[in-house]
């Protein structure tokens, strides 16, 4: 396999709109490339993004395309979440694994799509250099149908699917220009992200301090009220200065107590250091995607003054 690397989109300011531009989901997974390298018999040798042989780890992906003896893809392998939503945290289980029994293993326990959006080499032709629109009009003639390979849809109103995306909780969209050729390893304005970020309030259960201090807060413990008490739902320390943090110290000192008020068991890695405080105090966080068991890349935006753990 060429030593290739992913191309890569630059964060997005506002959804392009035209004719020019297409839209696709953007999915929270493993980025990976695909090569099969000609030949009778030959196989699937998987690359990460930063280059790294990782073919162990996915023995479920590894079945080349009917009819092709040389490609070279560019993809995202993604596994679903109990909700039926691609997540990070399922497929990273499986993409450490190197051991061929426990590959096997968890790939009957966690199955893994992979999600296929770009081709880049056919029949020993570079495809690098045609545009998008070209290279998508022929990995849609491939017959992906035995290798556990998907080519995922994409969209002329970019606005609708970022807006569509965020209603069903999936990750985000990317927006690409028709025209654009592949350049491996460059982020480029022709390829734009747009990350959903969502608020929610949560409930404040406790916090911890600075490492190295005993008073500087530095992260919320925070949970969802629900019929079994106050659930967990992780700590959040992004977006608390030192403002935030001497205003919010004054708030919690006086509500101080000894045990934790979450109904089920913190993780000793949050609760370790923490001061508990009674469950009165409300704080919206934005979070990267919702209903999830634990928040995912939470920042903290401020007290909610306004509203009490019974409206929540």
């Amino acid at each position: 396999m060429p030593d290739l690397r992913p191309m890569l989109a630059t964060a997005g300011t506002h959804v392009p709109r035209g004719e020019e531009w297409c839209h696709e989901v953007k999915w929270d997974g493993v980025r990976a490339l695909a090569a099969l390298d000609g030949g009778p018999g030959a196989t699937v040798t998987l690359t990460s993004r930063n280059g790294n042989r990782i073919t162990p780890a996915w023995p479920d992906l590894v079945t080349p395309p009917a009819g092709v003896r040389d490609l070279v893809v560019d993809g995202e392998i993604i596994a679903l979440n109990e909700r039926g939503l691609p997540d990070f945290r399922v497929v990273a289980e499986r993409m450490h694994v190197r051991n061929a029994t426990t590959a096997a293993r968890l790939a009957t326990r966690i199955p893994v799509t992979y999600m296929v959006f770009d081709l880049l080499r056919l029949d020993g032709e570079d495809l690098c250099p045609l545009p998008l629109h070209e290279r998508r009009r022929r990995l849609a003639e491939l017959d992906l149908g035995r290798s556990g390979w998907q080519v995922p849809a994409e969209y002329d109103d970019g606005a609708m699917l970022r807006e569509a995306t965020r209603a069903q909780g999936l990750e985000g969209i990317v927006s690409k220009r028709r025209d654009s050729p592949y350049r491996p390893g460059e982020r480029t304005h022709h390829w734009l992200k747009f990350a959903h970020r969502h608020r929610a309030s949560f409930v404040v259960g406790g916090w911890r301090s600075q490492t190295g201090t005993t008073g500087r807060l530095a992260a919320l413990l925070v949970g969802e009220p629900t019929a079994d008490g106050l659930a967990y739902r992780g700590r959040v320390g992004s977006g608390i200065g030192p403002k935030q943090s001497r205003a919010l110290a004054a708030l919690l000192g006086p509500l101080t107590r000894g045990a934790s008020p979450f109904a089920d068991e913190v993780p000793r890695v949050d609760a370790e250091g923490t001061t508990w405080v009674e469950p009165v105090v409300v704080v919206d966080v934005d979070t990267h995607g919702l209903g999830y068991e634990r928040l995912r890349q939470p920042s903290y935006q401020g007290v909610r003054a306004d509203l009490t753990p019974e409206d929540l």
